[in-house]
Parts: C-alpha cells; sequence; structure tokens
C-alpha cells in the first residue's frame, strides 16, 4: 500500500498536466453543443468532402490557429505582437490587387503570393528590428505597424472591397485536399516544421532561454537579437498566410475588416494554451487547442442566436480569468485562503 502511495505520489497527476485545463474548457463547449444544437456531430460525404458543424469550426479556425502558432514564440520571448490583424490585411489586399479582379490571374498565381508572404516578411523584419536592435518596447514598436499596415492595405486597395475571380486562388482558403478543407493541411504543415525546429533543434531552448532572462542569455553566447528578430518574422509570415487564407476564402481583400482584432483572439489562444505572459514557458499545442476554444466558442454563442457582443464580453471574462490564473500574487492569496 506505501509503495503504491509513494509511485503516485512521485508521479504527476492528469489534472496538473499543461494542457488539461484547455482541453478540459474546449471539452466542455463541445458538450453543450452537442446537447444544444441539433445535428452537431452531424457530417455529410459530398463530392469527396466533409462536411459539417466540426468541420466547418476546424476551417475557420485555420487563420487563428496560424496566428496563434506566430505569437506564441513571440510571447516566449516576453514580447508582444499587436500588428498581426494588419499584416493579415495587408498581404491579402497584396495578393488580391496582384491577382486581380478577372478570371484570368494579371500576376501569375504563385508570383503574387510570393509578393504578399515577402511584404508579411518585411514587417516581421521592421518589427524585429524595432525590437531588437532599437530596444522599444515590443508593444509600441508593433502598435506603429497595427496603425500604419492596414493604412497602406487601404491605400493599395483603394479603401474598396477587391474581388478576386481567379478560381486557382480560391483553394488555399476554399480548397479540400483528402476530403478536408486544405487550410487544415496548410494548418498541420506549419505546425510540423515549427514543431520540429524547436524539439529537434535547439532552437526552442534559445527561446526559452531568451524568454526567461535575455541578459544572461546574451551573456551566455547567445545571439538574443537574432532570435527575437526571428520570432517577429516567423509571426508576421503566419499573419501573411492566414491573410491570403482569409482572403481566399472570402474571394475578396477588405482592408477595412480583414483580421480585425485577430491580434487579441490569438493573445488569448496563446494564454488559453498555457503559454506564460512572462515569457520562457510556451506551449504551440496548446495555442492550437486555445484557438479551437475561441472558435468554438464563436460557433456556439452564434449558433444558439445570442447576440453577437455577447462573445465580446466573454471574451473578456476569459482574458481576466486568464490573467488572474498566471498572476503570482492571486495564487498565493488563494493558497492562503484555501489553507
Amino acid at each position: 500500500m506505501s509503495s503504491l502511495s509513494a509511485r503516485a505520489a512521485g508521479s504527476p497527476s492528469v489534472l496538473q498536466h499543461a494542457l488539461f485545463r484547455p482541453l478540459a474548457a474546449l471539452a466542455l463547449l463541445l458538450v453543450i453543443d452537442i446537447l444544444a444544437i441539433p445535428g452537431f456531430l452531424q457530417l455529410s460525404l459530398k463530392d469527396g468532402h466533409l462536411y459539417g458543424s466540426i468541420v466547418d469550426i476546424l476551417n475557420r479556425a485555420a487563420p487563428l490557429m496560424l496566428a496563434a502558432l506566430g505569437m506564441t514564440l513571440v510571447i516566449a520571448t516576453r514580447g508582444i505582437d499587436i500588428s498581426v490583424g494588419a499584416v493579415v490585411a495587408l498581404s491579402g489586399s497584396v495578393a488580391a490587387v496582384l491577382v486581380g479582379g478577372g478570371p484570368e490571374a494579371q500576376t501569375p498565381l504563385l508570383w503574387a503570393m510570393a509578393a504578399a508572404m515577402g511584404v508579411a516578411l518585411l514587417c516581421g523584419l521592421w518589427n524585429g528590428m524595432l525590437v531588437a536592435a532599437l530596444g522599444l518596447q515590443p508593444i509600441v514598436a508593433t502598435l506603429i505597424l497595427m496603425v500604419a499596415g492596414r493604412g497602406l492595405a487601404q491605400l493599395l486597395t483603394d479603401g474598396q472591397i477587391i474581388t478576386v475571380y481567379h478560381t486557382p486562388y480560391f483553394f488555399l482558403g476554399g480548397g479540400h485536399f483528402l476530403g478536408l478543407p486544405f487550410s487544415l493541411t496548410v494548418v498541420a504543415l506549419v505546425f510540423a516544421a515549427i514543431a520540429f525546429m524547436m524539439r529537434k533543434t535547439a532552437l526552442g531552448l534559445f527561446i526559452q532561454a531568451v524568454g526567461i532572462n535575455p541578459v544572461a542569455a546574451r551573456l551566455a553566447g547567445l545571439r538574443t537579437a537574432t532570435l527575437i528578430v526571428f520570432v517577429y518574422v516567423f509571426c508576421a509570415a503566419c499573419a501573411g498566410l492566414a491573410g491570403m487564407m482569409v482572403s481566399s476564402n472570402i474571394k475578396s481583400a477588405d482592408a477595412n475588416n480583414a483580421g480585425l482584432l485577430l491580434e487579441l483572439d490569438a493573445i488569448l489562444a496563446v494564454t488559453l494554451g498555457g503559454t506564460s505572459l512572462a515569457g520562457g514557458k510556451f506551449s504551440l499545442v496548446g495555442s492550437v487547442i486555445g484557438a479551437l476554444i475561441i472558435q468554438t466558442l464563436t460557433f456556439t454563442i452564434y449558433s444558439l442566436g445570442v447576440p453577437p457582443e455577447v462573445n465580446m464580453v466573454v471574451k473578456a471574462v476569459v482574458v481576466f480569468l486568464v490573467c488572474l490564473s498566471q498572476s503570482a500574487q492571486f495564487k498565493q492569496l488563494f493558497s492562503r485562503r484555501s489553507a
């Protein structure tokens, strides 16, 4: 009996696992949907493609999952990027303008997409240089691009919605691969690539070191400035890909509304997944789960006929609870009261 107790005490509890809370929250939302929304689990096969509420949630969560993956590495280095939504609007606008409004692309599709990604990478490089080279606070540095990026997108489109009719462009956000939306394949490839880099190379350890103590990491010989620039460039690349995905899905580029407040959803998804806002500790899987929680919550609110304004209130309450859960003072106060 004593050996069993010792073994149980030595092994980590499932309840203490970092992914337990986000998975429990997602499971709770799914249970509510199953009980309250008729046919929520129903799937149909049409022309070899799967359709249903769950598939729709996954498809609509794909841009947010990309943005959350990029934001995860930024937050892991004690940074923040509030220009994600502007980069989404800018990259989508660049791709739509280059492809053009006719059935035939004005610019070859691959070149148009490469140009959109190039603009996104330049945005990330701009943010990274402001933070790493000039030493600006991340929220101030990215605030510049948050305003200027959407302004550039509006100038590029003359403040109009650019409609795209080039069918091959629609595949990125609306196509299917192996019966599932192609956007999920894109997310899976990006996740696999960055997860491989984080676990099979020293990059993940270096990012953690910068997030825990950037001064000590620099004194230890790490190129902290290069790492910081990298995470901002990667975050912008994810946002650029998400921007093309959004514009491809809606078959147009809306510089005014595309990616609006997406950066806040990405930050919320990252924190819901267990990544510490203080840096160092991060979870890519948790960020993906956090994005699914947000999209499932949005789907639930709309499906139950609740006014959309309630969605913002619920997100605000969730942000407040997440901040409390990461507050050391609150944890100490709660533990003392429990004792």
